[in-house]
């Protein structure tokens, strides 16, 4: 528990930490040990808690809650043996304490035998006359299996003995989602707030599940409400911006995302969105404004960056765009949308070789779009590396096996190449394929659409 001035067991926690600076041995009762202890546990202070177990049983050698606590240090610690013995010991003296079929599943849960936890947390719940935590417990082994039904229906038993126990209302959201449930997630939302209808998180989750629905009135007003249950909650106004600019009410995002500013420091997604919603505005200085702040308020956010390389290469100024994808990129390597983006930047630019390299990364990493193969295939055959450009497109051929623009390029890279019998072979599937797209080869390969090779193919191929 938590110690604040006015309560009385601040003078015991005093007391104590006076007791450690003079080495004077001082007397308290077993309560207060627990609750001393209690207060460092949730301060993290693992030393000084250790420090009041150890005097406390001196002092109370037969108290069974210090004993759980000392259970409880030795789960930390990872001392799973001796955490063990101590609660074999005190089952035998107290074979009805829920707190030590608690500490039980604990350990049996950190040597990763779930199912078995989950046993002995119900032999808890038989013995309990409190069962929320025990519920929530429960669920959070499911969770642990990957089995979100069970855990769903745990959280849900959780939040009908607690109604305010927005932990296990959150991690009934989150099994929902896993489970790609949103309609029955709006059901059982809306049916939480008949009874609770001023709960500000439930509002909230209902507007996000509208949402992800694309259903844009209805989040709205749920988010709406969410603020009406209270209007200090950033994240609804976080959302309801979100909402907004999905309507295009730019103005009104503006606003809610404007409030959050004022409720709290600034974040770097409002001050992301507002630069994007004062861009759709046309405001083109304060969008730019906003990016910088962004970037400011968390140089390691690469969307930031990447707002500012979008905002740059709109505006034509592609040197800048590449300083700042080169930002992103340092950030988050493992992108491919920014490596197509710094791909298509130095293209812009004329910088071959590196936006080959881009092209090249950004298929790497997954980005199969035809016009990523087709760019990478048309950069290496200007830079005079048919073969390798060849590669490329029998690559893109395994994903788009039916595209002519695929295979003129293949038939033109092989007539340059002297390389006939494969050339027709190609230019007979592109003109299957589509015949319009035969200006592919006068446009990449003039020489080879002049030449009376690919001429006299061409005629064989139309007779045929």
């Amino acid at each position: 528990m938590e110690f604040s001035q006015e309560e009385p067991n601040k003078v015991s926690l005093s007391k104590f930490e006076s007791m450690l600076k003079t080495n004077n041995v001082l007397f308290f009762d077993s309560d207060e040990f627990e609750n001393i202890i209690h207060h460092y546990l949730n301060q993290g202070k693992v030393s000084l808690a250790k420090k009041a177990i150890k005097l406390g049983l001196e002092q109370h050698p037969t108290s069974t809650n210090l004993k759980l606590f000392k259970v409880e240090i030795y789960v930390f610690e990872n001392k799973l043996k001796e955490a063990n013995q101590l609660l074999d010991a005190l089952y035998v003296l107290e074979p009805s304490n829920e707190e030590i079929y608690i500490q039980k599943a604990n350990i049996l849960s950190k040597d990763d035998k779930h199912q078995d936890a989950i046993k002995v947390l119900n032999i808890a719940l038989d013995l309990a006359e409190e069962s929320s935590e025990l519920h929530s417990l429960i669920g959070m082994e499911y969770l642990f299996l990957d089995n979100f039904e069970e855990a769903k229906q745990s959280f849900m038993r959780c939040l009908e003995d607690d109604m305010d126990d927005y932990s296990a209302l959150y991690n009934i959201m989150y099994c929902f989602d896993f489970l790609n449930e949103n309609d029955e997630a709006i059901t059982f939302l809306n049916e939480y707030l008949d009874k609770n209808p001023y709960c500000e998180v439930a509002w909230h989750q209902l507007g996000k599940q509208y949402f992800t629905l694309k259903q844009y009135e209805k989040s709205l007003g749920a988010f709406e409400f969410a603020i009406i249950s209270d209007d200090t909650f950033v994240g609804a106004y976080i959302e309801k911006g979100k909402v907004l600019e999905k309507l295009k009410r730019y103005n009104e995002a503006i606003e809610n995302y404007a409030v959050t500013l004022e409720l709290e420091d600034p974040t770097s997604f409002a001050l992301l969105r507002l630069g994007r919603c004062h861009e759709k505005l046309g405001q083109i200085e304060l969008a730019k404004q906003y990016y910088y702040k962004t970037v400011k308020e968390d140089p390691l956010l690469d969307k930031g960056w990447i707002a500012i390389t979008k905002f740059y290469n709109k505006q034509k100024n592609y040197q800048k765009a590449l300083y700042y994808i080169n930002k992103a990129i340092n950030i988050n390597a493992d992108n491919a949308v920014y490596w197509k983006l710094y791909a298509q930047i130095n293209h812009r630019l004329n910088f071959l070789e590196e936006s080959e390299r881009g092209y090249k990364r950004a298929l790497e990493l997954g980005n199969y779009e035809l016009a990523s193969w087709l760019q990478r295939a048309d950069i290496l055959i200007q830079l005079g590396e048919p073969e390798a450009a060849s590669l490329n497109l029998i690559q893109a051929a395994e994903f788009y096996p039916e595209d002519a623009e695929i295979e003129f390029r293949l038939a033109g890279i092989y007539y340059s190449l002297l390389e006939t019998e494969k050339a027709s072979y190609h230019l007979k599937n592109g003109l299957t394929f589509d015949e319009e797209l035969i200006f592919i080869i006068e446009e990449i390969f003039p020489m080879v659409y002049q030449s009376t090779t690919f001429k006299n193919a061409l005629k064989k191929l139309h007779k045929s």
